[in-house]
């Protein structure tokens, strides 16, 4: 009879080794762009943040693309999940409204058609308001109408899915509040991002939207993927919320970011709790 723990590990099918696993969590090292890192579909639920192309020193990723490469990187890596998705899949989707980092750009709306045009049904997208507005500091013209600036501090959780919207498989077992439900099927949402000091990664995301993400759009023991895991925040809440978190990381470090981040806010507390 096959363990728990080799029947979580054998997802997908990976053609990568393992670079962490602890019970009903995994994660890869290795890249979202290489089509064969995972061989099945295997994936209920995708919550992620993909690099946003603002010039962010990440280590191991380059972040100042030209528009046109960015957008051909996020037709690749968008293709790939589909790939490994279930027929009744769904993917949340993090990213920016639009950009003014060398020249305004419509982000989201790109992004929406690209990933429509990879086969991705869309469904809704939520606001996700920081309230981070009393940091601008780019007006443009100041108090002239010759060339002012509209900054929304905002951000886009879009919500795409597969084949088929509604779920009739896995568990069917939600573990969701009648007043978070109620809460957060309003599409806008509000809670402050994360300190990118405390983590220890440069754009990191606080655990509420994954945590938010997982509770309202997954079964229980349903398998929530981050093709982009980073900081290891989305498998984090899927081990806090009885889901099996699959990450892939292209980075070492941040792999280890991530894996002690999980010892330390998951098995610690369940080791206190005995």
């Amino acid at each position: 009879m096959q363990k728990t723990g080799d029947f979580v590990k054998d997802l997908g099918k990976s053609t990568i080794p393992l670079y962490f696993h602890n019970n009903d969590i995994v994660l890869y090292r290795g890249d979202v762009l290489s089509q064969h890192t995972f061989m099945e579909e295997f994936i209920d639920l995708i919550v992620t943040s993909p690099p946003y192309n603002v010039d962010i020193q990440y280590n191991s990723n380059k972040d100042d693309l030209s528009y046109e490469e960015y957008l051909n990187f996020t037709q690749a890596w968008l293709i790939n999940c589909f790939s490994w998705t279930k027929n009744q899949g769904r993917l949340l989707l993090n990213i920016p409204l639009d950009k003014n980092k060398g020249g305004q750009k419509s982000v989201g709306a790109d992004i929406i058609k690209i990933a429509q045009d990879v086969g991705w049904k869309y469904h809704s997208t939520i606001i996700w308001n920081e309230g981070n507005i009393s940091r601008r500091t780019a007006w443009g013209s100041w108090l002239s109408a010759s060339s002012p600036y509209v900054i929304a501090p905002v951000e886009l959780i879009v919500i795409l899915y597969k084949n088929e919207w509604k779920k009739t498989g896995g568990t069917r077992r939600s573990d969701i509040s009648k007043e978070d439900f109620m809460t957060w099927t309003n599409g806008v949402w509000t809670f402050a991002g994360e300190s990118k000091k405390r983590i220890g990664h440069p754009a990191p995301f606080p655990i509420q939207l994954p945590h938010r993400a997982i509770k309202l759009f997954s079964f229980v023991r349903d398998v929530v993927f981050d093709p982009f895991c980073g900081s290891g925040t989305t498998l984090i809440a899927a081990g806090k919320n009885n889901r099996i978190g699959i990450g892939l990381e292209i980075d070492s470090k941040y792999c280890e970011l991530a894996k002690n981040r999980i010892l330390n806010e998951i098995y610690t507390l369940e080791i206190n709790d005995v």
